[in-house]
């Protein structure tokens, strides 16, 4: 094998691959007249990315994943050289030249993407992502936690997860519906997969397996065996209480007042006629209170909250009005944005006991 590239694309695609697969994942690299095509797998995890290149020798090698894209990663040239050389595989520029060993080419071969199901903007999937796997578990005995709910409801994309202290749920236009979609999907490497996704993503899903693909790559998993989760689940129907208020300002005040909460950042928003007072006190510190001007509707219901949790709920609206639409007791706020956007979220926040 022997090829010519530009280092910027080839390292792009190589870190891409190492952040998907884990450091101790080998790559495939596969020259041919259409360019290089990087690829690996890691247990239930498959990554594919083609680079153009100008291919001098057509050729096939797998090298250690990790030492490859952090020596592309800090090459200051325009251009790379990947040669075989014996049993290494030289990376050469101008003045210097790095040796990767060759590795066993018996490497498992990538399972093929399922069947393509639909299609979706890349751009409204990463901005959908980047709320709804936030409130998935980092790590949680019960997988159903720790993955997001992939699924087609008419002509829309429905994206679920939950901690079990909050739930996001989003939904975006679907570009077209070939078959129905419902999966379970690791959250981490769906955020991470969904970030490299451009333009017009397709959607790709069988019992096993959901892949997405884009024109620079297709990332392909096994699904989660975990029943789903749903918003059904969670009763919303007593709201009382709606505050609409601009969202950076009520982070603003809750960063300012929460500096005063106790240990468990617990404080409390207060409803009047047409503001709310947040308000929090520690014993060695002191106590805090700020009032905002806000939109009232309804009663006058005031929730705590743990304060870490209704910024992360806050920032997602950032730029932009929010709506509260609160419930008496312990049962869930639900966040939505007070105008329209592309990617309709709901955000279900449960408050916390005052202290």
């Amino acid at each position: 094998m022997d090829l010519t590239t530009l280092v910027r694309p080839l390292a792009a695609v190589a870190n891409a691959a190492t952040r998907l697969l884990s450091r101790q994942s080998r790559l495939r690299l596969r020259a041919s007249a259409d360019g290089l095509v990087v690829s690996g797998n890691d247990r239930d995890l498959a990554v594919s990315f083609p680079c153009p290149a100008t291919t001098h020798l057509d050729g096939e090698v797998v090298v250690p994943a990790a030492p490859f894209a952090e020596t592309l990663r800090m090459l200051e040239v325009d251009q790379v050289r990947l040669a075989v050389e014996g049993s290494r595989l030289a990376i050469r520029v101008e003045g210097a030249r790095f040796a990767l060993p060759l590795l066993d080419r018996d490497l498992q071969m990538e399972p093929a993407a399922p069947p393509l199901l639909s299609e979706v903007d890349g751009s409204a999937l990463a901005t959908a992502l980047r709320t709804v796997a936030g409130t998935a578990a980092k790590d949680d005995p019960l997988p159903v936690f720790t993955g997001v709910r992939v699924r087609s409801v008419g002509d829309e994309l429905s994206l679920t997860a939950s901690d079990r202290y909050r739930m996001a749920v989003a939904r975006l236009p679907l570009r077209s519906v070939r078959e129905p979609i419902d999966v379970l999907v690791p959250a981490s490497l769906l955020t991470e997969a969904a970030r490299h996704g451009h333009g017009v993503v397709g959607l790709h899903a069988d019992a096993g397996h959901f892949a997405l693909s884009w024109p620079g790559g297709t990332v392909t998993t096994a699904v989660l065996d975990a029943g789903f989760l749903s918003e059904d689940a969670i009763p919303s129907d007593l709201v009382d209480t709606e505050i609409e208020i601009g969202a950076d300002e009520l982070a603003a005040a809750v960063r300012r007042v929460g500096v005063y909460s106790e240990d468990r950042r617990t404080l409390t928003l207060e409803v009047g006629d047409a503001h709310l007072r947040l308000a929090s006190a520690r014993q060695d510190t002191g106590e805090a209170e700020e009032h905002l001007k806000a939109d009232v509707f309804g009663g006058r219901t005031s929730p705590s909250f743990q304060a870490r949790y209704l910024l992360d709920a806050l920032a997602p609206f950032s730029g932009g009005r929010v709506r509260l639409a609160v419930q008496p007791g312990m049962r869930a706020c639900v966040l939505t944005p007070a105008d329209e956007q592309e990617v309709r979220l709901r955000y279900y926040l449960m408050p916390m006991l005052p202290r």
